[in-house]
């Protein structure tokens, strides 16, 4: 749009001269720039720096949707100025007329997505231009139009299309949700967006032929190499393989990978487990850093999710507070489920996995959370998720990053030449010293000096002398703290146990008939 209004304001402008000196004034002399021409001019440079703004891919969309509304109500004005600046030279009558405000309202409205409040708030100012036009040239003394009531008497038929324009915008708007809820990945109907992140979308899906609800995680093209040519078919070629391993991971604590394919546009889509709670990084920023016990409770959930990963010779390669979930599974409190292993890389083919991963443009890896082999560029194995996993334990111990630095090539740098603060210093909670010691040696730079498996530091966290956490902790925790999402599911429990009480009861009354 912002390209061909630039476009149509040149020619405009251009035939607008030719046309007058042709038609009214072929013996005028040409007497320099007007000022109409000055705003068409400015209008020229507005457009063409947001068509420029526009083509990067990492704009937010819903930010160019609004830009888009404003850049709307500007070229009214413009429109709005040029069209009576000059009205000293014409004469003209007040009577009704539609100017190009009314056509570019409408415009706008059935191509610009946006909802029908905004299109009616952005149509309304917009539609005000040429009311506005005709105030500010009878205030320069070039037209005198009479009673003040004239500017809308001339103008009404902008705010009748500006009326229009809410109505094709409602029908566009509605047009756009059917088409994304009719969306399918596979066998999954795309539902409501549950989140936004770097790589992409999460959104709730349902199987058609089941009634299983899953969550859809959608991966952009420009993520993966630009979405064409050979890097996209590397990057998909990579990720089908890695997908394809990750599904064979059974560990409950392992989120459940249902599904995995590339859309027709070359979006990759993963369908996995539909999940109930918060990731740690949601839950340490509300609540704040955890007790000694309960963070146990959740790392030994962790590490029998990595020991099978590690025993089939994967590395996640991104462990993270965002990457871990803690919430309901069954009548289980504190359930963990470890995220993303659909981006695992594996150990024997981490060589290769790095070259095409640098192939494609894609960086593995938090560097709050990367060890010191990965950020230099080593080969990494299993022991690079133990380094992450000491981040993510002391995050969960104090609330804060095991190193913070402005950017990240200080963080990164603070990780090789700096050793770790203990846990038990940066926070008022009661930290172990055997607590403290297991986390500063998963935070070793060097990854002999780690505990070697994931199997090693749960039998480490399982040594620590400390009252364990137990699920009536973690069940009251979660009723005093999200009482709501417990109702719900005890309402939802409710419906389906007085659904099979209906089913049943049928047969129920013809067992005690026999």
């Amino acid at each position: 749009m912002s390209l061909l209004a630039a476009v149509m304001w040149l020619l405009a402008t251009v035939l607008y001269h030719i046309v007058d000196r042709i038609v009214g004034q072929a013996d005028a002399r040409w007497t320099g720039l007007q000022p109409s021409d000055a705003i068409a001019g400015t209008s020229v440079v507005v457009s063409l720096a947001l068509f420029v703004y526009t083509r990067r891919s990492d704009r937010d969309p819903q930010l160019l949707l609004n830009l888009g509304l404003v850049y709307m109500v500007l070229t009214a004005f413009a429109i709005g100025l040029i069209w009576h600046w000059d009205m000293g030279n014409k004469e003209r009558s007040v009577m009704p007329i539609i100017t190009w405000v009314g056509p570019v309202i409408l415009m706008f409205a059935a191509i610009l997505p946006s909802t029908p409040t905004k299109m009616f708030i952005a149509a309304l100012i917009s539609a005000s231009a040429n009311p506005i036009g005709m105030l500010v040239a009878r205030a320069r003394g070039v037209w005198d139009f009479g009673p003040t009531i004239n500017v809308v008497l001339m103008h009404y038929p902008d705010y009748l299309l500006a009326g229009v324009a809410v109505v094709i915008s409602h029908v566009v708007t509605r047009l756009g949700q059917q088409v994304a809820k009719a969306r399918e990945m596979g066998s999954y109907q795309l539902g409501e967006l549950l989140g936004r992140g770097g790589m992409g979308e999460v959104y709730k899906a349902t199987h058609r032929m089941l009634a299983r609800p899953a969550a859809i995680k959608l991966i952009r093209p420009e993520m993966i190499g630009g979405g064409t040519g050979k890097k996209a078919r590397m990057a998909a070629k990579r990720f089908h393989r890695e997908a394809e391993a990750a599904a064979t991971l059974r560990s409950p604590h392992t989120v459940e990978l249902y599904d995995f394919g590339v859309t027709d546009d070359g979006t990759l889509y993963f369908a996995m487990e539909l999940l109930e709670g918060m990731d740690l990084e949601t839950l340490i920023r509300q609540k704040g850093p955890l007790p000694a016990a309960r963070a146990i409770y959740i790392l030994r959930q962790v590490c029998e999710s990595l020991e099978e990963a590690h025993t089939r010779g994967l590395v996640h390669r991104d462990i993270k507070p965002a990457n871990i979930h803690v919430g309901r599974v069954g009548l289980r409190d504190d359930f963990v489920k470890v995220l993303d292993f659909g981006l695992v890389t594996s150990i024997a083919g981490a060589d290769d996995a790095q070259s095409l991963a640098t192939a494609v443009g894609i960086v593995h890896g938090t560097p709050a959370y990367m060890p010191p082999e990965m950020a230099t560029g080593d080969k990494v194995d299993g022991r690079a998720d133990i380094y992450a996993l000491g981040c993510v334990a002391y995050y969960m111990l104090t609330g804060h990053l095991v190193f913070e630095g402005g950017t990240v090539v200080q963080m990164v740098a603070r990780r090789l030449n700096e050793s770790p603060v203990p846990p038990s210093e940066r926070t008022e909670l009661p930290v172990p010293p055997a607590l403290d010691a297991l986390v500063l040696a998963c935070l070793a730079r060097r990854p002999e000096d780690r505990p070697q498996t994931a199997g090693d530091l749960d039998h480490a966290l399982a040594a620590i002398p400390l009252t364990p956490w137990t699920e009536e902790q973690a069940h009251t925790w979660w009723i005093t703290n999200h009482p709501a999402d417990r109702m719900a599911i005890a309402s939802s429990e409710l419906e389906t146990h007085e659904a099979v009480e209906e089913i049943t009861r049928p047969a129920q009354v013809a067992t005690r008939q026999d």
